[in-house]
C-alpha cells in the first residue's frame, strides 16, 4: 500500500473557489512530487524498502507526536493489527489537540475493517442479498472482537467534524485484503502452493459472502481520498465481487493447488495453529456490500475490480513474486552410471523440488488411469470409459516418443512442478526430443516458457571410470538399473554417439540461452562429491521455498534428537561389542601364549635332557669314580692346600694314565 502511494503524486483537488484553491495549492506546494513515505514498524527488518524515506521503531509518544506533526497526511491501518487501535486513538486525539500549532492543513485517514459491520442486521429481511452501502454506516454493528475498532471509527469521525479546514479525518472500511503476497488469505495460498494435501479445506458450508479488495486498489482509494478530500467522511472500500468463501478457496486451489476442496466443520479451523483469532473471525463474515461513494466520486483505475476469483491468475503470480516462491527448474544430463539420479535426489532434498524421470512419469500416468477405471468420478459421465480408453491408448503407444513427451510435458505443467520446480533426470537425450518437449508454439509459448529449465547440469566421466563403477556395483543394483555389461556398453555408446552429432541436446539449450554447467566426475569418494555439490548449490543459489514452520522445526528437532539417540545407542552397542570381542580375543591370545610357553619349556627341558645324557654318562664312568675317591681322601687328610692335594691325587691315580 505504501509502495503504491510512494509512486503517486500528492495532488489535492478541493471544492473551493479559486482564491481558496490558490491558497491551498500554496500550502501544499510540497505536493508537486510523489509522496515521501515515513512510518512506524513493529520490528526492524533486513528487507530493503526503497519506497520508504524513514522508518521508526518503538518511538515514545512524545517523539511519535513530533514526527506526526511533520506529516501532511497520517494513515493508521488497524485492519490487520488490533494492537494499533490504542495508538491510533491516542494519535488522532493528540493531533486534534495540536491543531492550533499546525503549519498547514493535515489529513488523518483510518483504515479500518468491514468487520465493524459483521453483526449488522439485514436491511430487508425479505431480501438478504440487498447490499450494505457506506451511506448507512450509522446502522452498522461490529463483530464482538471489533468493538474497539468501531469505537475508534466513531472517534475519528467526530473529531473530523470540528474543524475540517485544518484537520480532516476519514474512515476507510476495507474489505478483506488480498494480493501482493497475501495476508489474511495466506493460509489457503500456502496450503495450495505446498501441495501436501490432496484437497484444500473449506471450513463450514462456505456459502458466506466475503467482501474483499486488492491491496493495490485500497491504496488507490486512499490516494483518491487524499487527492479529492470528499465530503463524506466514512467510505467503504470493497471491490465489485460478491464471492463466497467456497468460491475463493476453490479458485486458489484450482490455479495454485490440487484443484479440489473438501468441506469440514467450522470448528476444525481452531486446530490450525497458523491462523489467528482475527483471521478465523474474518472467515465467518457474511456481508453483501457496495462501495457507493468511491464509485460515484472517484475515478479509480481498478487493478482487480471484479475480485479475486476473476483475477486469480494475476493474484497468484503476485503471491509468487512477492514471497519469492519462484520455481527452480533444472535438467541433469550425462552418460549412464555417472550419478545423475543420486545428484538429482540430493538437489531435490535440499531445494524441495520434484524429481522427474520418464519411467516414473509413465508409471504414474498408468496408475492414475487404472485408479480412474476402478473408482470413476460419480459426477462425470462416462469417466470410467474415457479412462479405460486412455489407458488402452497409453499401453499401445507407451514406447512412442511423441506419447512419452506428451506425458512428460503434462507432468512439467502440473501445479506442483509450476510451484516448487523440478529436476528433470536424464531427459531429453536428443535435439529432436528437446525441441518437441520445450518447443514454443504460437498457442503454447507461455506454457513452454513456464516449463523451460532455468539451469542445465552436464555431468561427464571417462568410459573407464564409468565401467569400473558399474563393475563394483552390487548385483541387485545392476539388475535394477539395467547395467548388465552388454546393455551398459550399448547405452554408453548411444550416449556418446548422440553427443557427436551436428545438433545435440546441448545445442538446443544453448540456442535458448540456457548455458550448461559442465561437471567432471572423477571420484565417488566423499570429499570429491562434497566439492561437486557445493559448486552446484553455489550455482543454484538459496532455496526458493517456505522456511520450516514452527511445527516442522519442532519435528525436525525431534527427529534429530531421535537420530542422535539412535546413533549413540548404536555406537554404544558397537563399542560394547568391540570391547567384548577384544576381551575374547585377549583371552584367546593369552591362553594360546600360555600353552605355547608351556610347550616350549617342556621342549627345552627335553632338548636339554637329550643333550646332557652323554655328558653325564661320560662323567659317571670316567671322572666321578676317581674324583669321588680324591675328595674322600682330601677330607680324610685335610691338607693345607686341598686343591693341590686333589690335583696330585688325581694325577697319581688317573685310571687312564698310559705309559
Amino acid at each position: 500500500m505504501l509502495q503504491f502511494l510512494s509512486k503517486s503524486k500528492a495532488e489535492v483537488v478541493a471544492d473551493d473557489d479559486e482564491e481558496e484553491e490558490e491558497q491551498r495549492e500554496e500550502e501544499v506546494s510540497h505536493c508537486s512530487q510523489a509522496f515521501q513515505v515515513v512510518g512506524t514498524v513493529c520490528d526492524p527488518s533486513n528487507e530493503p524498502r526503497p519506497y520508504v524515506l524513514e522508518e521508526y521503531c518503538h518511538l515514545d509518544r512524545e517523539n511519535l507526536l513530533s514526527k506526526l506533526m511533520e506529516c501532511h497526511v497520517v494513515i493508521y491501518n488497524i485492519s490487520q493489527d488490533a494492537e494499533q487501535v490504542e495508538e491510533a486513538t491516542w494519535a488522532v486525539k493528540a493531533l486534534h489537540n495540536q491543531t492550533e500549532h499546525f503549519s498547514s492543513p493535515k489529513l488523518f485517514i483510518l483504515v479500518s475493517s468491514v468487520m465493524t459491520w459483521a453483526s449488522s442486521r439485514p436491511l430487508d429481511p425479505d431480501d438478504p442479498e440487498l447490499p450494505f452501502t457506506d451511506e448507512i454506516f450509522y446502522c452498522r454493528r461490529a463483530h464482538p472482537s471489533f468493538k474497539r475498532h468501531i469505537d475508534l471509527e466513531k472517534t475519528v469521525v467526530k473529531i473530523g467534524k470540528s474543524n475540517r479546514e485544518i484537520f480532516s479525518t476519514y474512515v476507510v472500511a476495507s474489505g478483506l485484503q488480498y494480493g501482493m503476497g497475501e495476508e489474511i488469505f495466506h493460509y489457503f495460498f500456502k496450503e495450495s502452493w505446498l501441495g501436501k494435501e490432496a484437497e484444500i479445506s473449506v471450513f463450514g458450508d462456505g456459502k458466506n459472502i466475503i467482501p474483499t479488495i486488492h491491496i493495490r486498489d485500497l491504496a488507490s482509494v486512499l490516494q483518491n481520498v487524499i487527492k479529492h478530500q470528499p465530503r463524506p467522511y466514512y467510505l467503504l472500500a470493497v471491490d465489485s465481487s460478491h464471492c463466497s468463501m467456497e468460491e475463493l478457496v476453490k479458485a486458489v486451489a484450482f490455479v495454485l493447488g490440487p484443484g479440489k476442496i473438501r468441506k469440514r466443520p467450522f470448528e476444525d479451523i481452531y486446530l490450525i495453529q497458523d491462523l489467528s483469532v482475527r483471521e478465523i473471525d474474518s472467515f465467518r463474515v457474511n456481508l453483501q456490500m457496495e462501495a457507493v461513494t468511491i464509485d460515484n466520486l472517484f475515478s479509480i483505475n481498478w487493478h482487480c475490480e471484479f475480485g479475486l476469483v476473476d483475477n486469480v491468475e494475476l493474484v497468484v503470480e503476485e503471491y509468487r513474486q512477492a514471497r519469492g516462491l519462484l520455481p527452480l527448474r533444472l535438467c541433469i544430463l550425462g552418460p549412464p552410471a555417472v550419478g545423475k539420479s543420486t545428484l538429482s535426489t540430493e538437489i531435490c532434498q535440499r531445494y524441495k523440488l520434484h524429481h522427474i524421470t520418464l519411467k516414473e512419469t509413465i508409471s504414474e500416468a498408468i496408475t492414475r488411469l487404472e485408479e480412474a477405471v476402478k473408482n470413476p468420478d460419480p459426477d462425470a459421465e462416462d469417466s470410467a470409459a474415457d479412462a479405460q480408453e486412455l489407458l488402452q491408448s497409453l499401453h499401445d503407444s507407451v514406447e512412442n516418443d511423441e506419447e512419452q513427451i506428451k506425458l512428460l510435458r503434462d507432468k512439467l505443467m502440473s501445479n506442483p512442478c509450476r510451484n516448487q520446480g523440478y529436476v528433470l533426470d536424464d531427459f531429453p537425450n536428443t535435439y529432436e526430443q528437446a525441441n518437441e518437449l520445450f518447443e514454443e508454439d504460437q498457442d503454447e509459448s507461455s506454457s513452454s516458457r513456464r516449463i523451460m529449465p532455468e539451469f542445465l547440469l552436464c555431468l561427464d566421466a571417462s568410459d573407464s571410470f564409468l565401467t569400473d563403477r558399474v563393475i563394483n556395483l552390487p548385483e541387485e543394483v545392476v539388475q535394477e538399473l539395467d547395467y548388465e555389461p552388454e546393455q551398459f556398453l550399448s547405452r554408453l555408446a548411444i550416449y556418446r554417439g548422440n553427443n557427436q552429432e551436428d545438433k545435440t541436446v546441448l545445442n538446443f539449450f544453448e540456442e535458448l540461452d540456457v548455458s550448461p554447467l559442465y561437471l567432471e566426475v572423477t571420484s565417488a569418494e566423499e570429499p570429491a562429491s562434497s566439492l561437486l555439490m557445493q559448486k552446484i548449490f553455489s550455482t543454484l543459489g538459496p532455496p526458493r521455498t517456505y522456511s520450516p514452520s514452527c511445527q516442522e522445526v519442532v519435528e525436525q528437532k525431534r527427529r534429530k534428537a531421535e537420530d542422535k539417540m539412535r546413533r549413540e545407542a548404536e555406537e554404544r552397542a558397537e563399542e560394547e561389542q568391540r570391547e567384548e570381542e577384544e576381551a575374547r580375543s585377549r583371552a584367546a591370545r593369552w591362553e594360546e601364549w600360555t600353552q605355547r610357553s608351556e610347550e616350549a619349556m617342556l621342549q627345552e627341558e627335553q632338548d636339554l635332557e637329550n643333550l646332557t645324557v652323554q655328558m653325564r654318562s661320560y662323567l659317571m664312568e670316567h671322572v666321578m669314580p676317581t674324583l669321588s675317591q680324591g675328595l674322600v681322601e682330601c677330607c680324610r687328610a685335610q691338607p693345607p692346600d686341598p686343591l693341590d692335594f686333589l690335583a696330585e691325587y688325581l694325577f697319581r691315580n688317573n685310571p687312564l694314565d698310559h705309559p
